[in-house]
């Protein structure tokens, strides 16, 4: 194993190999323990342990880069899918219909085959871009002057002991 670090450290061509073998080499060959070896390396302990591993499973050729955290492991549908299930509703919208979340949550859990939450529906149309629509405060049809002039005319109220 030590003889192929030496050989993917003379032949490296991105840092994730060069780390590799060097994770592997430094406590074999400088007795280094994993804490010193990490120092060395600029990772965390537990990374070289990792490097090693993946050193090992590897065989020490054809380095693989190990693919980057984060992403959408999670995900339900691909950003593709879900702009495609989006723009049958987006026709909709544009032409100023209201798009309600419970309908669309149905075609979405029929789609995929089970149940979701509101919430999923509404990060999706978050990650879209698509925003809340609030009704206004007040009716359309009031009117300021004849509600002072209520307000003025109206009951008062006293209090009375009992």
């Amino acid at each position: 194993m030590v003889a192929k670090a030496r050989l993917v450290v003379a032949q490296a061509k991105d840092i994730e190999s060069l780390r590799m073998a060097q994770a592997v080499l430094l406590p074999a060959v400088g007795n280094l323990t994993l804490q010193q070896t990490a120092r060395v390396l600029g990772v965390g302990r537990a990374t070289v342990a990792r490097l090693q591993q993946r050193f090992r499973q590897q065989g020490g050729t054809d380095l693989q880069p190990h693919p980057r955290w984060g992403g959408r492991r999670r995900a339900l549908l691909s950003v593709e899918k879900e702009q495609a299930f989006l723009s049958g509703w987006k026709a909709r919208a544009e032409r100023g219909e209201l798009v309600v979340v419970s309908p669309l949550q149905a075609a979405l859990s029929e789609q995929l085959g089970r149940q979701l939450r509101a919430s999923v529906v509404y990060r999706l149309l978050e990650r879209h871009g698509w925003r809340k629509v609030a009704p206004d405060t007040r009716h359309p049809k009031s009117d300021a002057a004849v509600q002072a002039e209520w307000k003025k005319k109206r009951y008062r109220k006293t209090w009375r002991p009992c």
